[in-house]
């Protein structure tokens, strides 16, 4: 069982100030890791978004919250669909919604292989909440 990595809180960047939930984007993350299921959406309804959590990437694909999401947070290496296998299927199924890659696998390999079949972004768990937040703001400024 792989030991969770705890999250660094360097809060430096400004959140967005975002209005009614309505009128904020959604951000989905989808991770086996309960510690980052846990910390990652305090962190982002603090910036002004609204956040879902899911567990597995078969919970997210079924989901009604997938048509809704503006920025998807996905885990690359998770029980049963992984994070490269949930952007092959969303491409196929002509959904495109920015993805920011997380993973604890430091692979060099990886990361440029999701950035090159269109990842929005990728982080390298431990992230600090400024890395994650400027790759949100990249993701949604891609859309």
């Amino acid at each position: 069982m792989a030991v969770p990595h705890p999250m660094p809180h360097s809060f430096v960047m400004e959140c967005p100030k975002g209005g009614s939930r309505n009128e904020r984007p959604l951000l989905s993350v989808v991770d086996d890791d309960r510690s980052v299921r846990e910390s990652l959406p305090d962190l982002i309804r603090e910036c002004g978004f609204a956040a879902q959590v899911f567990s597995s990437a078969e919970d997210f694909l079924s989901s009604s919250s997938i048509d809704e999401t503006s920025c998807l947070i996905l885990d690359i290496a998770m029980p049963g669909i992984t994070g490269p296998e949930v952007q092959q299927e969303l491409k196929r199924r002509g959904q495109e919604i920015p993805i920011i890659f997380i993973t604890g696998q430091r692979d060099e390999t990886i990361r440029t292989l999701m950035v090159e079949q269109g990842a929005a972004g990728f982080l390298f768990k431990p992230f600090s909440d400024a890395d994650l937040l400027a790759a949100i703001k990249t993701a949604l400024n891609s859309v």
